[in-house]
This record gives structure tokens, C-alpha cells and sequence, in this order.
């Protein structure tokens, strides 16, 4: 794989899963990647082109997982942190709805929200969008020095090659494969986490589980095999193996 994007070839689409949400909601490859193809269309609509950024909320959820796929896919940067990108007049916003009264856009800003209804006749509801979206893939040139992830507040960034490197890092390191089950027990701002809680297993055919929880034990229930936690957590999360976050090359 050369950028992120590869990860949503079609010939990728099968029944096998890919994406449990928080709630123990499963979707399949077939899912995931019909419906980031969607949610690539939609930002294209919002006016996500190569180069501009679109920034996400950084909470893990089907939506935002979407939403960072489909702009990868775009070859639009994401910044997991909607008032830098208010502040920075980001091309696309997307918000929760309940964020969405709050959040004021700039000239040049779309806004989006998801999880029900705007408020605001010119936000635009993101599931409305998705669910009547043309499921083809947009074209993009985007190559593998492009950027993909811009932190929130600074001017860094992380390449596809960076990401892709350090995912396939973590996959050598723990023997990640297709029937591996990976924990995400953290946002998705730390691209080191992104990295080896997203993309990782995606590469190689295993499933991502997202919680809403941090890196608490809910319930002391395991809910995969592997781990992936960001900073010292008070309590070892409850999965047999925490993963190690691998470190970013050159951006």
C-alpha cells in the first residue's frame, strides 16, 4: 500500500469485519468501504479537494472513521480537532450535532454534523448526505509524501508513507493479522494511535473495535485482543496485549 486510501479498494469488500462501534455494532469491509466512498463524495461536495483540510471531530465512531477515511481517500489532510480548524478556516468541519450550535464557521468553512439533525438550515447533516450519496470512488492523484493528518494546533503533519510505516510497524510487532480484534482505548487525534489502532489492522484484513471510554476497563469485559492506549492509563485496559505506539519517521 502506498497511500491510505489503498485501503478502500474494491477488491477489499468482503463480508469479513472491519468496524465494531462503541455500542458492539459490526460492519463489514463491504460496508466500511462502500460507505467511505460515500463520505468522500460528500466532503467533495462540501469542497474537499487534494490539499485542503477537513477537520474531524476526534471522537472514534463509524462517522468520524468515515469521514478520516473518505478525505484520505480525497487526498484531503484531516485535523482531529474542529476549533483549530474553525480558526484556521479548514474546507470542511464536521462536528457532532450537539456541538453544532456552538461552532461557528468562518467565511469559506462548511460545516457538517453528525448524529442527527442540525439545528441550522446551512449546516449540513451528514447522514442525510451519506446514506443518498453516490457509492463510486472519487478520483484523486494524491501520492504517498502527501499529508494526511495536520495536528490540531501546530503546523506538523503526517504523511500517507509516514502512517502506512508506522502501521505496518505495529502489525510486524504484534502479529496482527485477519482474525486480530484491535482495541482503540483512545481518540483519534494522536496519529501514532491512528496509526496503530485504525489503519493497522485495516491493512491486513483484521478488525478495528472502537470504544467510547478512553482506556477504562468497561466492565473489565476484553473486547479484543490487542490494545491501543495513548499516555499512562491508571488501569490496564482489559485485553490480553497492550499495544507498543509506534513511532513516526519524517513527516
Amino acid at each position: 500500500m502506498d497511500v491510505v486510501g489503498d485501503l478502500l479498494a474494491r477488491d477489499r469488500r468482503s463480508r469479513d469485519t472491519a468496524l465494531v462501534t462503541a455500542d458492539g455494532r459490526e460492519r463489514t469491509y463491504r460496508d466500511l468501504i462502500t460507505n467511505a466512498y460515500k463520505a468522500a463524495n460528500v466532503l467533495r461536495y462540501l469542497g474537499a479537494r487534494e490539499g485542503s483540510t477537513v477537520a474531524v471531530d476526534p471522537t472514534p465512531g463509524f462517522h468520524t472513521t468515515l469521514a478520516f477515511l473518505g478525505a484520505a481517500g480525497l487526498g484531503a489532510p484531516v485535523r482531529f480537532d474542529p476549533t483549530a480548524g474553525i480558526e484556521r478556516g479548514d474546507r470542511v468541519v464536521l462536528v457532532a450535532v450537539a456541538d453544532e450550535p456552538a461552532t461557528e464557521p468562518a467565511p469559506g468553512t462548511n460545516l457538517a454534523a453528525f448524529g442527527g439533525p442540525p439545528t441550522r438550515p446551512e449546516t449540513t447533516h451528514w447522514e442525510q448526505e451519506l446514506w443518498s450519496e453516490n457509492p463510486g470512488t472519487p478520483p484523486s492523484a494524491v501520492g504517498p509524501d502527501d499529508p494526511v493528518v495536520r495536528d490540531g494546533a501546530g503546523d506538523g503533519e503526517t504523511t500517507h508513507r509516514t502512517l502506512l510505516a508506522a502501521a505496518a510497524a505495529t502489525v510486524e510487532r504484534h502479529g496482527i493479522d485477519a482474525e486480530t480484534r484491535v482495541v482503540l482505548r483512545s481518540d483519534l487525534s494522536d496519529p501514532r494511535a491512528l496509526a496503530a489502532g485504525v489503519v493497522a489492522p485495516l491493512s491486513v484484513g483484521g478488525a478495528v473495535v472502537l470504544t467510547d471510554g478512553g482506556s477504562g476497563r468497561e466492565n473489565g469485559e476484553p473486547r479484543g485482543d490487542l490494545a491501543v492506549v495513548v499516555g499512562d492509563a491508571e488501569t490496564e485496559p482489559p485485553e490480553p496485549e497492550r499495544a507498543t505506539l509506534p513511532a513516526l519517521g519524517g513527516t
